[in-house]
């Protein structure tokens, strides 16, 4: 049985309302301290730890490595959050409702702002999960990854709509467990 922790980063030094997919956002450090202290007795022993290349992931995983010196981090370009193009830096508001309706009207092949459609972003995230080894992993990585790997999980990866995309909140420091019995297809 192999085990996925899904370990959000923490809160992001960068305005509230505004689209940063894969923009490299510092954490805010007193926040990252605090996740790395409250997730360091969740998180199992000798879990391989992978993370995303982007900063505000690597200050966690660094945080996390100082309280358990005998873990080490990779990093995972494919654990990096979605990249929205132009949209990249904008306030969510600022797009505009055309914009907005034209990705939900074809939410999984509509690339935002001219970056990576939703298919692309699961499949990027689908060959990570199906290259997890036995056994436990952390991935310390963004909420758009964990909504991902959690649709990869269920089985309903393949095609989404907007409606199909987990609207739950993932609060910054936070840690899912997802227990993977079997490895996905990957989507077509």
């Amino acid at each position: 049985m192999r085990t996925l922790w899904l370990v959000r980063h923490a809160t992001p030094l960068i305005e509230t309302g505004t689209c940063y997919g894969s923009l490299d956002v510092a954490a805010d450090p007193a926040d990252t301290e605090t996740a790395a202290e409250a997730l360091t007795p969740l998180l199992p022993p000798r879990a391989v730890l992978v993370c995303s290349p982007l900063q505000r992931c690597r200050q966690l995983a660094a945080a996390l490595v100082r309280r358990r010196p005998d873990a080490a981090v990779e990093q995972d370009s494919r654990l990096a959050e979605m990249h929205f193009g132009t949209w990249e830096g904008r306030r969510w508001s600022d797009l505009g409702a055309a914009a907005l309706d034209a990705w939900t009207a074809d939410f999984a092949h509509h690339a935002p702002g001219g970056g990576e459609t939703v298919e692309d972003f699961i499949a990027r995230v689908a060959a990570a999960v199906d290259a997890l080894p036995g056994g436990d992993t952390v991935w310390i990585t963004h909420a758009g990854v964990i909504r991902a790997a959690g649709l990869i999980a269920a089985g309903r990866h393949d095609n989404p709509s907007a409606g199909d995309w987990p609207r739950q909140t993932i609060a910054f420091g936070s840690c899912l467990r997802l227990p993977l019995h079997q490895r996905w297809d990957r989507p077509a």
